[in-house]
């Protein structure tokens, strides 16, 4: 374990804290709070913090290039936009057809050509039977304004992270029964995966997988959900370093600031447990990796 101080960004007392995402325009980290339904941002310029609320659970957010936010949220994906007088527009992009009553989306992202992606699961996590899916959604191409279904069998769609090169998409399911990183093959332009293997088996390390980024070393980090650490990995599959935080339950991690060399993380506040031990469970932090990672991809929305 390489031991890095865990820097304090803010106590936000999230009870999810997902999908931090880096706004290089802004020079701000923008990420949700999945019961709270809210969209939040905090700028490295003078500390200051925003959130606007939505009318549903908000799970993975991407900006898009035309400027607002796209998200995966309980019923579909919708367009956001977040208003200078705290509003919240709120626009349905396309309808999501789950395959269980209670379900929502997950983890997504943008992969390298615009697309976004995202995974669904049941939010009554024990009960899952691998409803989980995972859509595309894209704007332009082939199959302009729909969701897609890529994969199914899933039961907690996780750590959604892309190559450098775009060539590969990583892709992990967090539930206990599973805990597996896989590898696909991904054609950069159907926006399709294939060639399913696994990456890294998770059930031996400490940590379930939980949200991914990757570096711009090709490394692939992943918050060890219940052990309080980000792993790295190295394109082959091998553990190179573990960071550590002072909460037990890191969500997901993204790099940002001006040099793109710190890495975000937020994290759980589990309802109705004793916090004594980690008093700052939900709060979002920043590490010094000593590596640095890429520019967010952005969602296309028009043709290009």
């Amino acid at each position: 374990m390489t031991t890095s101080k865990a820097e304090l960004v803010l106590d936000a007392r999230n009870a999810v804290g997902e999908s931090p995402v880096w706004h290089a325009g802004e020079q701000a980290l923008y990420w949700v709070d999945i019961p709270a339904r809210t969209l939040n941002r905090w700028t490295l310029a003078g500390n200051q913090v925003s959130s606007w609320q939505a009318p549903e659970m908000l799970a993975c957010i991407a900006a898009s290039v035309t400027g607002g936010w796209i998200a995966g949220a309980e019923t579909g994906v919708f367009a956001l936009s977040p208003q200078a007088d705290g509003g919240l527009g709120f626009s349905r992009l396309a309808t999501v057809g789950h395959a269980a009553e209670g379900m929502r989306f997950n983890d997504g992202r943008c992969d390298r050509q615009g697309r976004f992606l995202a995974g669904t699961m049941l939010m009554a996590m024990a009960a899952s039977q691998g409803e989980g899916c995972v859509y595309r959604y894209q704007a332009h191409g082939d199959t302009p304004g729909q969701l897609v279904k890529l994969l199914d069998g899933l039961k907690t769609p996780n750590g959604m992270a892309f190559s450098p090169d775009g060539l590969t998409m990583y892709l992990s399911d967090s539930h206990p029964s599973v805990q597996t990183v896989w590898a696909f093959d991904y054609d950069p332009a159907t926006g399709t995966p294939s060639n399913r293997r696994v990456f890294v088996d998770m059930k031996p390390l400490p940590g379930r997988p939980d949200g991914a980024a990757m570096d711009a070393d090709g490394c692939y980090w992943i918050c060890g959900n219940d052990a309080g650490l980000v792993h790295r990995f190295t394109p082959s599959g091998k553990l190179d370093q573990s960071l550590a935080l002072p909460v037990k339950k890191p969500a997901m991690c993204a790099f940002g600031g001006a040099r793109l060399d710190t890495l975000f993380v937020t994290s759980i506040r589990p309802d109705g447990v004793d916090l004594s031990d980690q008093p700052l469970a939900g709060a979002v932090f920043a590490l010094r990796p000593g590596v640095c990672g890429l520019p967010e991809p952005q969602f296309f929305p028009v043709s290009r």
